[in-house]
């Protein structure tokens, strides 16, 4: 029995010739009302799952650009050294919680610029709260544990160098749960709670 919208209408033409007038409660018109419905809740679906796994995959591509150069795995120190390296060309960026406040705080230029562009006593903008918002969580969640791919395996640095964007590609990587003080736990895929 097809479910899609497409296959039902596809089905009924196949049996009564051109879809145009249908009763309003015949069976097909329900056929194609629920398979209508059906697809539109598969696709709010599909959205919202995309929509939660973003800032993940958005995480990831920043370590992907991060260790293009990288042939060794990566001790912590390491880890911290090239991820200061690539964010940060400051001569004093070199310790570990330096690093994650520099991609925690990635947004801190814009928030600077639209914090400029606001008139006095006027309430912050969208956008900025936005901004401000996903720093503070990264920040608390880099208090309890950073979800992040294990840097340390040579195997995980290899398909990380050839990842291709996509979430389904994540699935061979090891993942850490790295906190602030430099404690480090294996963690899954995808990241559920502290796991």
């Amino acid at each position: 029995m097809p479910r899609t919208l497409q296959k039902v209408h596809k089905h009924i033409s196949k049996k009564r010739g051109v879809v145009e007038a249908l009763h309003e409660n015949s069976r097909d018109a329900q056929r194609l009302r629920r398979a209508g419905a059906r697809d539109e809740r598969l696709s709010r679906h599909a959205a919202t799952t995309l929509k939660a796994r973003q800032p993940y995959v958005d995480r990831i591509e920043y370590f992907h650009n991060a260790v293009q150069t990288v042939s060794e795995p990566l001790s912590d120190s390491g880890l911290a050294e090239i991820i200061v390296k690539y964010a940060i060309t400051t001569p004093d960026a070199r310790s570990f919680t330096h690093m994650r406040s520099r991609y925690i705080n990635r947004d801190a230029d814009e928030i600077e610029q639209l914090q400029k562009e606001r008139r006095k006593g006027r309430p912050p903008s969208r956008r900025e709260e936005a901004l401000k918002q996903r720093t503070q969580t990264e920040d608390k969640e880099f208090n309890t544990g950073f979800w992040m791919p294990d840097l340390g395996d040579q195997d995980v640095l290899t398909a990380l160098k050839i990842w291709n964007g996509e979430w389904s590609g994540l699935s061979t990587l090891k993942f850490i749960r790295l906190r602030k003080d430099a404690g480090k736990q294996t963690s899954t895929f995808p990241p559920k709670g502290m796991s």
